[in-house]
């Protein structure tokens, strides 16, 4: 199945923004995982909030292609901590996590429920 398109927040420059809702993290999402669809990795932090009895891991892909010549190093795997755990992943290099067609691919362990969401740093900052 399809991974599920999670869309960018973009974080304001010299300004402010609300807390985002996120994307509810339900048995689709972490099955067929989730893509980030015209990444910019290096300006990309995913926030993840664990609503879950148990603490539970976070992957973000490693690369495909030509352009992630640096997938080798592998998977990048963090652990958010049970019921009220969040955190925050990245920013991401390029040449180790974009999949072909500028992509990011998430997954999580089974059993996640939760939040995702994806905040876009502005550039020049």
């Amino acid at each position: 199945m399809p991974r599920t398109a999670v869309p960018y927040t973009n974080l304001v420059p010299n300004g402010s923004l609300a807390e985002p809702a996120g994307v509810t993290i339900n048995p689709t999402l972490v099955t067929n995982g989730v893509v980030i669809e015209n990444a910019d990795p290096e300006h990309t932090v995913i926030r993840v909030a664990n609503t879950s009895t148990g603490s539970k891991a976070v992957t973000v892909r490693a690369g495909s292609g030509s352009q992630a010549w640096m997938a080798g190093q592998g998977d990048q795997s963090s652990t958010v901590a049970s019921e009220t755990g969040v955190a925050y992943l990245g920013p991401f290099t390029s040449a180790r996590f974009q999949q072909q067609g500028s992509k990011l691919h998430v997954d999580f362990a089974s059993g996640t429920t939760g939040t995702i969401t994806v905040l876009r740093l502005p550039k020049g900052f």
